[in-house]
């Protein structure tokens, strides 16, 4: 079908310039995300999200030729609470109403968190978060979906009837792409336990609770706040499973610690980029203010390299700021400076304003800051306004030159207490007035005792780099030395065989995140034994058998769930690897029974799924 076709029938024919000048074809489509969409011009939310369900309708079509391939996906169960009373009580076109405007909701939703609607099967939703479109942080975007659509869903007025839904959530790996039924009823069949799982925990669910088994639990690690409902029986499944109720997402800022927790794993590999922080922060100790511009795909360590500085200088005299953009407030201005405001100061969820004005009032005294900015500040953080700091009457483009004012001479103010180290994390999600902030914060600390540092990855566009002040640091994958000497500190001591390591090596292609997350899925899985008879003063172990495939997704897809989205490039080569990473250890699953099986011989039995990987990663 032709795109600009497409776009006519859906009555937004005036973006067709747009998507003909970024090469946007039918293959391309369904990759589209709202990010992309609003960076070719289409502005409208309502437009956007139009175009984002229209493209996730379409989906199953465009892979429709697709052949049946395993992967890892997340399935959310959405249910309308009570619908059998309502149906009962309403007249069929007033239920029928009702039905409509509950289905609209939830997939608006879904859509705009890049989710696919596989099917409406009355009063519930089946939506997937990893197809047809992978992303590494599906897990997370479908908790966000179940939030959301559940708040969605209660905000409809229809008919004066209070509506309320409850959602499953479930990670697994599955079978997905044959096509199954005929004419008007054919679809893409998904095949596994984890569409069932879904479906049950959302049946023990409560109105307007979101319920998540333990692989999506895992995935989404601290970035939401749960209530442990502990083990629960699933009808068709032997064993109880454990399971959570999520309840909001947590109020940690920082998605690195949220997703990796405060246990870090020793840097390797990284000695002279460290070395290079260090180097830096002495010239900004002595007032010759510095920027390190930290670039790097997904999971290379941009967020451990900046940690790994702290830790470092945590002995000298020096105050920090830290800074976080999200993926979920690109359209917030300031929001990573509100965020770290809020943090500074101390709010609580339940504060009242005069509490919370009092506590910025706090903050901002230690740097003697003006009644006016504090006032300027006040008002950015939604507070109202006081006798004590009265705002100025100013014009709507005044009061924002005047409120970034403020802000960097806060940080002026800090830096003459103590030299400062600054972090931005992820710019590559900044918003558009941040930016102008942080442009303005890169060319004042040049004269300042400070350090700014901003991680980001390739995709953004750092203007700042040329200047005499300006460093970029540009993180590679590691080397197979330092991704073996990664593999064998995570091992906690154990002397894996060389099999084992060169898997884990092979299987990462040099992301440190992935060999962290690999390694642990293996060691956690029982896939290795002592080895009868070793000695000395390193356990060593043995080979049970090729890594299990689902051990092997899960590690991947906790890790990838950890990097969020790469750039497109990028995910082409990740597929590739992905898929060859699933031919190799896929065969564990045929070879369950004879344990001692080899990866010599088992890879031999696949060369048409390694090669046709390999074509894919290399763009072959």
């Amino acid at each position: 079908m032709d795109v600009a076709a497409w776009l006519r029938g859906l009555g937004l024919e005036r973006y067709e310039t747009a998507f003909r000048d970024h090469e946007i074809d039918w293959v391309v489509l369904p990759q589209l995300t709202s990010a992309d969409l609003k960076e070719i011009g289409v502005v409208a939310i309502g437009h956007r999200r139009m175009l984002l369900g229209a493209i996730a309708a379409i989906g199953a079509t465009v892979t429709a030729a697709c052949e049946a391939e395993r992967r890892q996906l997340t399935v959310m169960f959405c249910d309308l609470v009570g619908s059998t009373q309502l149906a009962a009580r309403l007249d069929p076109e007033d239920f029928r109403e009702v039905i409509t405007a509950y289905h609209r909701a939830v997939a608006d939703v879904v859509g705009g968190f890049d989710g696919f609607v596989a099917k409406y099967m009355g009063d519930g939703v089946l939506a997937y978060f990893g197809y047809p479109r992978a992303h590494e942080d599906d897990a997370e975007h479908a908790v966000r979906a179940g939030l959301g659509a559940i708040e969605a869903v209660g905000c409809l007025d229809v008919k004066s009837v209070k509506l309320q839904a409850r959602v499953g959530i479930a990670t697994g790996l599955v079978v997905v792409g044959d096509l199954i039924g005929e004419g008007s009823a054919q679809e893409q069949s998904v095949v596994g336990e984890t569409p069932n799982l879904a479906a049950r925990l959302q049946a023990l669910a409560d109105p307007d609770a979101v319920v998540i088994a333990a692989a999506t639990r895992r995935l989404v690690a601290d970035l939401f706040e749960y209530r442990d409902l502990g083990t629960v029986d699933i009808k068709g499944l032997a064993d109880s499973v454990p399971a959570w109720q999520v309840l909001r997402p947590s109020a940690v800022a920082s998605r690195f610690e949220a997703l990796r927790g405060s246990a870090l794993t020793r840097v390797v590999g990284r000695d002279e980029e460290i070395d290079l922080l260090l180097r830096r922060w002495a010239r900004a100790k002595r007032g010759e203010g510095q920027v390190v511009l930290v670039s790097g795909e997904p999971g290379f360590g941009k967020s451990r390299i900046a940690a790994a500085l702290e830790e470092r200088i945590q002995v000298e005299p020096y105050l920090r700021q830290r800074f976080f953009c999200s993926p979920y407030r690109q359209d917030s201005a300031l929001y990573p400076f509100i965020d770290q405001i809020g943090r500074a100061a101390g709010f609580a969820p339940d504060d009242p304003p005069a509490a919370k004005l009092a506590k910025l009032e706090t903050l901002l005294a230690r740097g003697a800051t003006p009644d006016e900015d504090v006032a300027l500040i006040a008002d950015l953080l939604s507070m109202p306004s006081s006798k004590r700091h009265p705002l100025p009457d100013l014009s709507a483009r005044r009061k924002k030159e005047r409120t970034l004012e403020a802000l960097i001479d806060r940080l002026n103010s800090l830096a003459r207490r103590r030299p400062v180290v600054v972090i931005f994390e992820d710019a590559h999600w900044i918003d558009p007035t941040s930016r102008e902030l942080l442009d303005l914060s890169v060319e004042r600390v040049r004269n300042l005792r400070v350090l700014l540092i901003v991680t980001f990855r390739p995709e953004f566009q750092a203007f700042w780099t040329g200047q005499p002040h300006v460093t970029t640091l540009v993180l590679n994958r590691l080397d197979r030395h330092a991704q073996s000497a990664l593999v064998e500190q995570i091992a906690g001591g154990k002397a894996l065989p060389n099999e084992v390591v060169g898997q884990i090596v092979e299987r990462t292609d040099g992301v440190p995140l992935f060999i962290e997350e690999l390694t642990k899925s293996v060691l956690e899985s029982g896939l290795l034994r002592a080895e009868e008879g070793a000695t000395g003063g390193a356990d060593r172990c043995g080979v049970r058998a090729l890594v299990p495939l689902h051990v092997a997704a899960r590690g991947l897809q906790a890790s990838r769930g950890r990097a969020a989205s790469l750039s497109r490039p990028a995910r082409r080569c990740r597929a590739g690897i992905s898929e060859r990473h699933s031919a190799l250890c896929g065969l564990y699953l045929q070879a369950r029974a004879g344990a001692g099986s080899s990866l010599r011989d088992s890879s031999a039995q696949c060369p048409t799924a390694i090669a046709r990987a390999d074509r894919r990663s290399t763009g072959g």
